[in-house]
């Protein structure tokens, strides 16, 4: 086990961009070379788009990952803006990408409250239960079954726990789905989903389950009560999903906390992934090579308890190069002046940094993964 008891404090320590300096080919492994060394895996988000016409960061992803997810194109408000009529194109850019250099697919998400097409919710309501429930199911079965082969882990349900809306349970109150069919809307997503592609992995993935706060404490208690609830049901869950969105100069962190939380998850006999990794640097040092060191060493205390549990699968970022981070667009993460923020392990010319160096001894460190279930 690694550094347990190591705390760390909140620390107060549209179109594609133009084409930065063409980065030098590192010659060590990527990611994904050092992950499968302990059987895990080391992915990232994609957009078509930049696999289209970024042949820079194109050659990256390639040598870096061996799994990919769609950063936003398999959310149904892209596959099905009009109902019943279906466009995977941008998923499909992707899987030929992947299967041409031999990485694999997660699919995200396939039932969520947020990003879907305006038609749904209306329908949604309108619907009597077999209704309502025909909404939910025949997206996954379209989904699962196109992708069944390449994508081996879907993202079933996303994003289902929301304590601050107030409800008893945690639950999340504003989503469509939970007001129009209950909690049983998770039970009938994973069942489907079994059904469509009993090869596949299940995951139940939700955020802010990291740091050691008030906040991400409530969202634990909240998701294990989820947990024990859909265990009880025998809902077909196969992992948990974290997605590690990391906040450094806002939430501190505890290895112990989160190490026993994974442990609890693992004792469900679940599988974990960190899902949607990046740290928001925002707050930190003005001095970016200070900020890189800080960003990278917060990183890793997280990456060192993740790994050190062999129920966990591996990592994937929420993007690679800080050229295409949701971070810097995003109100609430993006530096005031402009500049990018420096929250993936490449920066933006496509250079590894700090970040890139503590995944890789988070890797390197970690223990062989334990044997999958069946």
């Amino acid at each position: 086990m690694r550094r347990r008891d190591f705390v760390i404090g909140a620390l107060a320590l549209g179109a594609l961009p133009s084409a930065p300096a063409r980065a030098a080919i590192p010659s060590s492994p990527g990611l994904a070379a050092l992950a499968r060394r302990t059987g895990r895996y080391f992915g990232c988000a994609v957009k078509s788009r930049q696999l289209r016409e970024d042949a820079d960061f194109t050659a990256a992803v390639a040598r870096e990952c061996d799994i990919v997810v769609q950063e936003y194109e398999m959310k149904r408000g892209t596959t099905e803006r009009k109902q019943g009529r279906y466009d995977f194109s941008g998923t499909d850019a992707i899987e030929a990408f992947a299967r041409k250099h031999g990485i694999g697919g997660r699919g995200h998400p396939l039932v969520w409250y947020a990003a879907n097409p305006d038609w749904l919710e209306p329908a949604l309501m309108a619907g009597n239960p077999r209704q309502r429930e025909k909404l939910m199911t025949d997206y996954i079965r379209v989904a699962m079954r196109r992708y069944a082969g390449w994508i081996t882990e879907w993202d079933v349900v996303n994003e289902a726990i929301e304590p601050n809306d107030g409800r008893p349970d945690g639950m999340r109150a504003d989503n469509m789905w939970l007001r129009a069919m209950g909690e049983t809307y998770i039970d009938t997503a994973f069942h489907t989903a079994r059904e469509a592609d009993p090869k596949a992995s299940l995951f139940l993935t939700d955020f802010g389950l990291e740091h050691d706060s008030v906040r991400c404490e409530r969202r634990r208690t909240a998701f294990l009560k989820l947990l024990d609830r859909l265990m009880a049901r025998g809902v077909p869950v196969d992992a948990v999903g974290i997605q590690g969105h990391l906040k450094p100069y806002k939430e501190g962190f505890s290895q112990k906390v989160f190490a026993d939380f994974l442990d609890t998850i693992t004792g469900y006999g679940l599988d974990i992934s960190i899902c949607e990794f990046d740290v928001a640097d925002r707050g930190g040092p003005p001095d970016p090579d200070k900020r890189d060191r800080e960003v990278a060493a917060f990183a890793q205390a997280f990456l060192d308890v993740a790994l050190d549990n062999p129920a966990t699968r591996g990592v994937v970022c929420w993007g690679l190069s800080d050229r295409y981070s949701w971070l810097s667009n995003y109100p609430e993460y993006k530096w005031p002046d402009g500049q990018l923020s420096r929250g993936l392990p490449l920066d933006a010319a496509g250079q590894r940094k700090p970040l890139w160096r503590a995944i890789a001894a988070a890797f390197e460190a970690a223990p062989q993964m334990r044997e999958r279930k069946a």
